[in-house]
């Protein structure tokens, strides 16, 4: 699964030493007057909660039969995640509570966290979340950049309350990912609060998304509420204003989150056309500048550029344009779709065939994975039809 940020990254801050009192900045400010009430319930409370069905799988006797064959932790995820059980899969729409992501068998990483956190703790196992510490992986929707970042969960046995005990053998990773790529990824804890923010700040990007910004609202606001000091939250509070016309309360979001983080160059992005909006043009083109000497490229420019090359009928151009965005971003199923199809228009179907079926295994929405597979199952025709026509005839 992926957690979603609205133009920003995750980054929790550490302290730091200082011989003078750090400055608080001012916290962020609600505008709750501006916005109609939300159009769905706003809960954050019912995250871990378990639903009748899934304290019936709790109780059942192949669930227990599990636990007693492979012990209390290997046997809970062999429950959850076998294929033939459950059946979970990956799919990242929609972030969802425990109970949700159970009865619809699927969820993104952060998803799948809470509800094997929410199986974990009702067995008693104590568990510990990580934030993994890797490049974020940018996507694009509705006019909104995307940021994923990845989580995943230790579980301790239950004789062991201290779950930061030393020893490999006393904590379980269960991730979502390979589990020898998952062990390689450096990673720092983040407690079960963090989690309760990130849950609400996914939904108020989906909200985004969908282009329902009065919901997005108040799940930002929850999410600010859970971790008012987190910069993820504070951004996509900011953008919510920003959606809503809201210009001065959005700079005032956005520098807060920058008084926390100066060099978070997400947040700046976000915050420059706000400036420039406010006629605070001087002060743009210097963050401009800024910008650009940490992060001189943006995400997304050699794609655009390539889509560009791609409409003018040079595919050759528009392969090499996104095989340069690939290198920023391996797993992006879009960039590598276009790629397929730059790689179609040359000619070349045998690597876009290739470039097609790493669109489909990267791609993390069953809607997005059933059209790439559709324009894969098609080109593998056109190869099985080219085929035919040069096989010479047994009749000839």
């Amino acid at each position: 699964m992926k957690r979603l940020a609205v133009l920003l990254s995750i980054s929790l801050l550490a302290g730091c030493a200082s011989v003078a009192p750090r400055v608080e900045p001012p916290p962020p400010v609600f505008a709750d007057a501006s916005f109609a009430p939300p159009s769905e319930p706003v809960r954050t409370d019912t995250l871990f909660e378990l639903s009748p069905e899934m304290r019936a799988y709790l109780n059942s006797s192949r669930f227990s039969a599990l636990l007693r064959e492979r012990g209390e932790r290997h046997g809970l995820v062999d429950a959850l995640y076998r294929k033939s059980d459950l059946q979970l899969e990956y799919e990242s729409s929609k972030t969802r509570t425990a109970a949700e992501t159970y009865a619809a068998r699927s969820g993104n990483c952060l998803s799948l966290v809470i509800m094997t956190a929410a199986f974990a703790k009702a067995l008693g196992m104590p568990v510990q979340y990580q934030n993994i510490d890797a490049q974020n992986t940018w996507s694009r929707e509705a006019g909104l950049f995307l940021a994923s970042s990845h989580v995943n969960i230790l579980l301790s046995d239950r004789r062991m309350p201290n779950v930061h005990s030393p020893g490999a053998e006393m904590q379980l990773l269960v991730d979502f990912i390979p589990s020898d790529a998952a062990a390689r990824l450096r990673a720092h804890a983040i407690e079960e609060q963090d989690i309760i923010a990130l849950y609400a700040n996914n939904r108020a990007a989906e909200m985004l998304v969908q282009g329902r910004v009065n919901d997005a609202y108040w799940w930002a606001r929850a999410a600010v509420q859970a971790r008012p000091k987190l910069v993820t939250v504070l951004n996509t509070l900011g953008v919510v204003y920003e959606r809503s016309g809201k210009l001065a309360m959005a700079e005032q979001t956005y520098r807060s989150a920058l008084a926390r983080e100066p060099e978070n160059v997400v947040v700046m992005r976000n915050l420059q056309p706000v400036l420039v909006d406010l006629g605070k043009r001087e002060e743009a083109m210097a963050l401009a500048k800024r910008i650009n000497s940490i992060e001189p490229v943006a995400p997304y420019y050699y794609f655009d550029q390539g889509m560009i090359a791609l409409k003018d009928g040079e595919p050759e151009k528009a392969r090499s344009l996104f095989e340069r965005e690939i290198r920023r971003a391996p797993f992006n199923d879009e960039f590598r779709f276009w790629l397929g199809i730059a790689y179609a228009r040359m000619g070349e179907i045998g690597d876009a065939r290739e470039q097609l079926a790493l669109a489909v295994e990267h791609s993390t929405r069953r809607d997005v994975r059933d059209q790439y597979s559709a324009k894969l199952a098609y080109l593998r025709q056109i190869s099985m039809n080219a085929r035919r026509s040069v096989e010479p005839s047994r009749y000839q």
